[in-house]
């Protein structure tokens, strides 16, 4: 058996970031960035107003009570081509350009205005009120680094730089395959000893969610012909998945079939639980993932194995990666030689804190456990026994790459 962290690293060292494709803006929430995204303007264009008021030249308003002459009017999107001169205002709104010669804003609050003139009743410094032109990004700027997955707020950036499109990672196309005499899709008849498939719906969606596009093969009987048959349309893909199958068991066969197809096994067990047979290897130009059976124990991989495998597909850091903290909610006995991802609910104390309780029975099959956790609680292996109150690193459960 290997340890998690060799084999995150193996199976994230056989992806290379995918090609390259260009989308419309509206369309590229959620994508992740293939090339820089560099601004095609300068905003604000010109030094602008950040308040309602008048634009007046700061040393004509030092001494107040100070009575202007109101030479110009100039709202949002409008120009005055005129030069503001010693004694002059020009009346301004809010994003409005601000007039040549002026170098302040006051507000209109501290006026009063008749006709064409204007009292000014407080002073201000040059400067004031006014954005500068390029105050918030010029053309040229690298707004988004390459590799960022795409936030709405990133795409509101993206429009304020007067990008139509930009350069993002293809989507992962990854072929999904249960497999097992035993399995029935959801629906179904159920017969004495069938179980219904949620391992491959289950993976469909979070590929969806990590930004990936899923491709559902069905579900293939313990049969070898069958399987080989079955294993053909994943031709294509970027990953192929399987669940289940990959076992010790005579009736395991996925491993065995795939062998015959003439797959090169990197390997197949790890020292986890759940998930200890995982298999890793390639057949032909795709990388091959066989996940176990036990729903808990594919879903918990999926997340420490799968994610990493597509955000490196997707051109991202993986470095990213990085478990949080919380208080322990209850004992612990001591760990044995695999790693262990408990799942657990967590809440926050009256001070604000972290608290992860574990539930008392993680056998794998158990889904709704799994429905219900907020986080797994990660033992290293041989990690001690714990009293409750003890720090713990977690790994929070919830949300995909897509964010706000």
């Amino acid at each position: 058996m290997i340890s998690v962290e060799e084999a995150i690293a193996r199976i994230v060292g056989a992806f290379e970031p995918l090609a390259p494709e260009q989308v419309n803006l509206a369309l590229a929430h959620g994508r992740v960035l293939a090339e820089d995204a560099i601004s095609r303007r300068t905003q604000p264009p010109v030094a602008v107003s950040a308040m309602d008021g008048y634009a007046v030249i700061a040393s004509d308003v030092a001494t107040v009570p100070a009575n202007l002459d109101v030479v110009a009017y100039v709202v949002a999107g409008d120009t005055f081509d005129g030069t503001l001169k010693p004694g002059q205002a020009s009346r301004i709104f809010t994003g409005a350009p601000v007039p040549d010669g002026a170098n302040a804003i006051v507000i209109q609050e501290n006026t009063e205005a008749s006709a064409d003139r204007v009292t000014v009743k407080e002073n201000v410094d040059e400067g004031r009120y006014i954005r500068p032109a390029g105050l918030d990004f010029s053309a040229g700027d690298v707004g988004l680094k390459s590799g960022r997955l795409l936030s709405a707020r990133d795409i509101g950036f993206a429009a304020a730089m007067n990008l139509p499109w930009l350069m993002v990672r293809r989507r992962p196309r990854i072929a999904i395959l249960a497999t097992g005499n035993e399995i029935v899709m959801p629906g179904a008849d159920i017969g004495t000893g069938k179980i219904v498939s949620s391992n491959s719906l289950a993976l469909g969606a979070t590929i969806t969610a990590l930004g990936g596009d899923p491709l559902q093969l069905g579900i293939a009987p313990d049969d070898r012909e069958t399987l080989r048959s079955m294993f053909a349309g994943a031709k294509g893909a970027d990953l192929l998945l399987t669940s289940g199958g990959v076992s010790v068991g005579e009736h395991d066969l996925v491993r065995s079939v795939l062998g015959e197809e003439g797959m090169e096994l990197d390997f197949w067990q790890i020292a986890m639980r759940p998930g200890k047979p995982l298999m890793f290897g390639k057949i032909g130009e795709t990388p091959v993932i066989g996940l176990p059976g036990n729903p808990v124990s594919t879903m918990v991989c999926a997340m420490i194995f799968i994610k990493p495998a597509m955000k490196a597909m997707l051109g991202m850091d993986i470095s990213r990666e990085r478990l949080s903290t919380a208080t322990l909610g209850s004992d612990l006995g001591a760990n044995d030689e695999r790693q262990d991802y408990l799942r657990a609910q967590l809440y926050y104390d009256d001070s604000g804190n972290a608290v992860a309780t574990p539930f008392s029975r993680q056998d794998s099959s158990m889904m709704a456990r799994l429905a219900e956790a907020d986080c797994l609680v990660v033992r290293l292996p041989g990690a001690p026994a714990l009293k409750a109150g003890h720090k713990v690193e977690i790994m929070p459960i919830g949300g995909g790459l897509v964010q706000i």
